[in-house]
């Protein structure tokens, strides 16, 4: 089965820190090129938590129509404050022309309640929502409620999920969990560069993570290769080399993502509502440091970089 990279995209915004369509299309053509093969829209590194519902609509439909079918679009759809708020935001969400309707765990129960609480939650959700693809996401806001094997393998046997993006950062949490799953259609990414190769080769559909919004062409040559013997000496290599700047790349997120992006020459905005800090000189440095670094992975694995230019 081939291996998908799928970003979790960032939201551009204009001078008046209004969402850039036409930034958002210009992404999207470049990670198209990089070779993704489907887009999380409407979650963390959109800012999502940061944006009206309104907002969060409008740019799931933008996505969707200007992907256009070329590859699958997943958003998050849990938000509302309570079962029935968050099953209507799931349709409205899944109107838009989504692929699934991605929910956050953290969403179901608080932080000291337990899991059978949640799952009750989230069968109270799939009666709500009809037939409607649905997925799960450990978003670690508004805390990282990580989902146990076996609370896994009991949601799994509604039939009602396809996807899950996995948050454990843990090889022995993922192993577990794709131990239990067997649903066809059912896809496991890992967000945790780190663990890339490990997760791939134990039987993940994917990565999604957010060095995708830094170098997609490198995670999607790692999702390409991880399991070619031919290929393991450089796949070894570029999994420590990953795993060596992914702490640094965490650093005032998703702002290190717009500065890189603009090193690379694509003009979207540093500007963010999720952070209100500028980037220190040091930041820039650093970063700076690792787009020289993503140069050199280019060269040795043979890559071409994703072309940056965009006819407004």
């Amino acid at each position: 089965m081939q291996k998908k990279f799928v970003p979790v995209m960032i939201t551009p915004f204009n001078l008046k820190a209004r969402i850039d369509l036409d930034m958002v299309e210009h992404l999207i053509d470049f990670y198209l090129e990089a070779g993704v093969k489907g887009f999380f829209a409407n979650c963390l590194s959109s800012e999502m938590y940061s944006i009206s519902e309104d907002e969060r609509l409008e740019l799931t439909r933008h996505v969707v129509n200007y992907v256009n079918g070329r590859v699958p679009v997943v958003a998050t759809g849990s938000f509302g404050l309570t079962i029935p708020d968050k099953a209507q935001f799931i349709r409205n969400i899944h109107a838009t022309g989504v692929d699934a309707v991605i929910m956050i765990t953290g969403h179901f129960a608080n932080v000291d309640e337990p899991d059978s609480v949640l799952i009750d939650r989230f069968h109270q959700m799939f009666d709500l929502t009809g037939d409607i693809p649905l997925g799960l996401y450990e978003c670690p806001a508004p805390y990282k409620r990580v989902l146990p094997a076996d609370v896994l393998k009991t949601l799994l046997a509604s039939n009602r999920l396809i996807y899950h993006k996995d948050t454990s950062c843990e090889v022995e949490s993922v192993r577990e969990k794709l131990s239990v799953i067997d649903v066809p259609k059912f896809e496991f990414y890992d967000a945790h560069t780190p663990n890339a190769v490990e997760s791939l080769r134990m039987g993940a559909a994917g990565m999604s993570s957010i060095s995708g919004n830094f170098y997609p062409e490198i995670l999607v040559w790692l999702c390409n290769n991880a399991n070619d013997p031919s290929k393991a000496d450089d796949v070894a290599w570029i999994q420590e080399e990953l795993r060596r700047v992914d702490p640094l790349i965490h650093i005032a997120y998703p702002m290190s993502a717009k500065y890189f992006l603009q090193l690379r020459g694509i003009p979207v905005r540093t500007i963010s509502r999720a952070h209100v800090l500028e980037l220190t000189p040091q930041q820039k440095e650093t970063l700076q440091g690792i787009h020289r670094d993503f140069k050199g992975w280019c060269q040795r694995l043979g890559i071409r970089e994703a072309a940056t230019s965009h006819a407004f």
